[in-house]
């Protein structure tokens, strides 16, 4: 099985370009700062972060060119692929990258604007409901019959 899911900050926004032909198609390009859970850097203190490429294609790849910016927080899902070329100096370049079956955002869009670095940031907070009481369930009102509501 080849299944991959990652937690990351984008390093930068997506590069996107259209493939040519009778039906162009988006392919969104970018990286992933994805906190290694546990380690430490030996040196100061803060903690490291692997960098992983990541592929969407077609409604996807446009999904990431409209709503994904530098430093967010998003969640991914996909498969590892690896491959390999020869540059221009002739030598032999292995890549890997991540070929994306899907994408979402991992902060509330409030918490998307504190965007600074790519340490964890805080939780955000939502509001309650104006009809909240203190343990966190609803006031039902008087007078609602147990009949209208949708189980028993």
């Amino acid at each position: 099985m080849n299944r991959v899911i990652l937690m990351g900050r984008l390093t930068r926004d997506p590069e996107v370009r259209y493939s040519q032909g009778e039906r162009s198609m988006a392919i969104a390009r970018y990286t992933l700062a994805v906190d290694r859970r546990g380690r430490r850097n030996q040196d100061n203190g803060e903690q490291s972060a692997d960098f992983i490429n990541c592929v969407a294609f077609d409604r996807a790849g446009e999904f990431a060119e409209k709503y994904f910016r530098q430093g967010m927080r998003v969640l991914v899902s996909g498969r590892l692929q690896t491959g390999s070329y020869v540059n221009k100096d002739g030598q032999k370049v292995y890549t890997t990258e991540v070929i994306l079956d899907d994408q979402e955002f991992a902060d509330s869009k409030g918490a998307s604007s504190d965007m600074g670095g790519y340490g964890q940031s805080a939780p955000a907070q939502r509001p309650a409901p104006a009809s909240a009481i203190g343990d966190g369930f609803m006031n039902i009102p008087d007078g609602v019959e147990d009949e209208g509501l949708p189980f028993n």
